[in-house]
């Protein structure tokens, strides 16, 4: 793999960490601002909509420039995000904060995932998108259990101003290892959305909607489920995070791995298992050790399916990718929201804390159903195209090449 791709995994460990480390600060968040653990929840689903907002806007952006030079744009938008969170004198302006390096996230991802994949052999494409979001996991490992560390000990507001340090060093990496690719000549934004036509690119993005969505649902609320239900203390929150990010290592490198030999099979056993993971949750969050490795599964499981998503949308925008890659990203913050606004209506409506997990359990069996039906609608795209060609070669490819 390319030394280039440590300056994309480096971009995506400081944005994996400002979108995950607020998490483990809900409650230090909304005793500062004096709102409630839900309403302190919308930062987690306000920066989900601005990445599925952002994503398009800044990709369309991207089509002038090189893709070398957005990267850069989008690392110092990511700054100044993080430092207004900081500095933040309510929890409105935080709120803008966490909007502005939204804004940075998709599109980064997006043209990342491009880069990365024109960097390797096509047989790599997709352990290649798996070392750059090795950055966003390891985040998890690292950056979001530190960061939830010195947030709970030192205030939240230094956690954000180191965030933002991080994306300094996100910059100067892109400047320094990324080449300086031309921006592809002929690509316009038009030839961008004519991918959204591809009825596998729409379907690829409703299951990533639906199945990162299932993670976030019980994710976003982990900090009260392990506290008020399982019983565990405020510091063990930390470490926790870091099962839950480890998990997130393990499973997107074997996503990556496998992606490349078997996208569909890989889809269809890491949504599976993450569904019935995630309906366990809703029992297991009331023990500790059960608790713990259920943690690290549905970070696994979870993660496992975005290199292979990822690829898949990659294969069927195959002309004009940028665009498509970045809406992809946006659609796993789509359900990012979803999940922590229907996460924080069950925990209004007075179900507890445990009840998170069963939405997400619905959103990842519903994401393993569209799994099926776009194999099967592939299947049937491929036997009439074969049938064609058979009774009218000349005719039936003509048609099908333009």
């Amino acid at each position: 793999m390319p030394i280039a791709l440590l300056a994309l995994a480096i971009g995506a460990f400081g944005i994996g960490t400002t979108e995950f480390v607020i998490m483990g600060l809900l409650p230090e968040v909304a005793g500062d601002f004096g709102v409630s653990i839900p309403t302190a929840g919308f930062l987690v689903t306000g920066y989900a909509l601005g990445v599925m907002v952002g994503a398009p806007l800044m990709t369309a952006l991207g089509t002038k420039i090189s893709r070398k030079n957005m990267l850069m744009l989008l690392m110092g938008l990511f700054v100044v995000g993080n430092l207004l969170s900081a500095l933040a004198p309510a929890f409105g302006v935080m709120a803008v904060g966490r909007i502005v390096a939204s804004f940075a996230h998709g599109a980064f991802f997006g043209i990342g995932s491009v880069v990365a994949a024109d960097l390797v052999a096509p047989e790599k494409k997709a352990g290649a998108i798996s070392m750059m979001f090795t950055g966003l996991t390891v985040a998890n490992v690292v950056g979001v259990p530190l960061g939830t560390s010195i947030g709970q000990s030192l205030g939240w507001r230094t956690t954000f101003f180191l965030v933002a340090a991080l994306g300094v060093v996100g910059l100067a990496g892109i400047a320094k290892l990324i080449p300086d690719i031309p921006k592809p000549e002929g690509v316009h934004l038009v030839h961008e959305l004519a991918a959204f036509r591809n009825a596998q690119v729409l379907l690829a993005m409703a299951m990533t909607v639906l199945g990162f969505g299932g993670v976030f649902a019980a994710i976003t609320y982990i900090a009260p489920m392990m506290t008020e239900v399982a019983g565990f203390a405020d510091s063990s929150v930390t470490w926790l995070l870091v099962l839950f990010g480890l998990g997130m290592v393990g499973g997107n490198l074997l996503g990556g791995r496998f992606a490349d030999r078997a996208l569909m099979p890989m889809l269809y056993v890491s949504l599976g298992a993450l569904a019935l993971v995630l309906a366990a949750f809703t029992f297991t969050a009331h023990n500790k050790i059960a608790a713990a490795i259920s943690i690290a599964l549905v970070g696994a499981l979870g993660f496992a399916t975005v290199p292979p998503l990822q690829k898949r949308v990659l294969d069927h925008a195959a002309g004009a990718p940028t665009l498509a890659s970045a809406v992809n990203i946006g659609a796993f913050n789509l359900g990012n929201a979803l999940s922590a606004w229907l996460g924080g209506l069950v925990i209004s409506a007075g179900l507890g804390y445990t009840a998170p997990n069963w939405v997400g359990a619905i959103l990842a069996g519903s994401a393993l159903a569209l799994a099926v039906l776009s194999a099967a609608l592939e299947r049937r795209d491929t036997r009439h195209l074969h049938d064609g060609a058979t009774t009218e070669p000349a005719a039936r490819v003509s048609t099908a090449r333009h």
